[in-house]
């Protein structure tokens, strides 16, 4: 159990965490505080999860710590992080709902964001599930389906979207919804991207024929 993989079981221990202070509101004041206590939470062990699959890769690759087990468990990690995040922002009570206290003349709706989330989060959904199918599939003919430019752009910026939804309120209530949308329409564009692109890179590998 080396200091790579020790920090991926964190990112996998904070998941549930990040999951409960993005649904439930522990704060239960009338000032206004406690959606923003709630998100600074959820946010912050976001952030620091996402940090630290930086660092277990970095780690790891420096000084040849690379085990069976962190292969198997760090992009697995890495799912769990982004999706349970955001399976919780979907169902959350407060995620999309702004308190006057933040965010006047909100220009985009939180309805609108929404629905738009929801949308993206299921795109993100097929495309893991598509993508880690077809490498199941591909390894078969041992064709090791790597890691890519797109894929690292698309996780980055699932990662910001996320931290985005749940700071900006708070951080830049004067972009009123503005960065939260580019940031939803950005991630999506680069989720579907990056998927085609594997899927098409490697469906010669596919045997139809069976």
């Amino acid at each position: 159990m080396n200091l790579p993989n020790k920090l991926t079981l964190i990112r996998i221990v904070s998941i549930p965490f990040i999951i409960v202070f993005s649904i439930y509101d522990f704060f239960p004041f009338d000032d206004g505080y406690a959606d923003w206590l709630s998100r600074a939470i959820a946010a912050f062990l976001f952030i620091a999860a996402s940090v630290t699959d930086f660092l277990d890769g970095h780690i790891a690759r420096k000084h040849n710590l690379i085990t069976d087990f962190g292969k198997f468990m760090d992009p697995l990690a890495d799912k769990f992080l982004v999706l349970g995040a955001m399976f919780a922002m979907c169902i959350s009570s407060f995620v999309f709902e702004y308190n006057d206290l933040f965010v006047y003349d909100f220009c985009v709706s939180t309805e609108t964001l929404r629905h738009l989330f929801f949308w993206s989060a299921a795109i993100v959904l097929f495309r893991e599930l598509a993508v880690t199918s077809m490498r199941l599939v591909v390894a078969k003919s041992g064709i090791v389906v790597a890691a890519n430019m797109l894929g690292k752009i698309k996780t980055n910026t699932q990662i910001v979207c996320i931290s985005v939804l749940l700071l900006e309120p708070v951080v830049l209530p004067f972009c009123r919804g503005w960065l939260s949308l580019v940031s939803i329409i950005v991630m999506s564009v680069f989720t579907l991207w990056s998927g085609l692109n594997y899927i098409l890179s490697y469906w010669k590998y596919l045997d139809t024929e069976k």
